[in-house]
C-alpha cells in the first residue's frame, strides 16, 4: 500500500472527470465539490472507459449503456449497471493529487 502521484490539482476540472494511468491501473478522477475521488477507469457491465463518459447529479454516466455510478461510492444509480465499481483513496499534497492503490471497495 503507497500512495502514488498521479499529477497536478488542475488535472481534473470541478465537475469533471480525468483519465489517468496509476502505475498501470486505469483510473477516472473526479472532483466535487473541490474534493477529489478515483474509481476504476473500466464499468463493471461493459468494455468502456468511464472517464469518456459524463459526469451530472455527483454521477458519473457509461458511455457504452447510459448506466450511472455513484463517483463518491462507486455504487450503481441505474440500470443497466448493477455491480458498483472499484473506489480508490485520493489526496492532496503540496497542490499534487495522489492515489493509494488499495481498494476502498471491492470490485463486485
Amino acid at each position: 500500500m503507497s500512495w502514488i502521484d498521479i499529477g497536478p490539482v488542475g488535472i481534473v476540472d470541478e465537475g469533471e472527470v480525468a483519465g489517468v494511468n496509476a502505475n498501470g491501473t486505469p483510473l477516472a478522477i473526479f472532483c466535487k465539490e473541490g474534493r477529489f475521488f478515483a474509481l476504476h477507469d473500466l464499468c463493471t457491465h461493459g468494455q468502456a472507459r468511464l472517464s469518456e463518459g459524463f459526469v451530472e447529479d455527483g454521477c458519473i454516466e457509461c458511455p457504452l449503456h447510459q448506466g450511472l455510478f455513484d463517483i463518491e461510492t462507486g455504487e450503481p444509480r441505474s440500470p443497466p449497471v448493477t455491480v458498483p465499481v472499484r473506489t480508490y483513496g485520493v489526496r492532496e499534497n503540496n497542490g499534487r493529487l495522489e492515489v493509494m492503490l488499495e481498494s476502498q471497495a471491492d470490485e463486485g
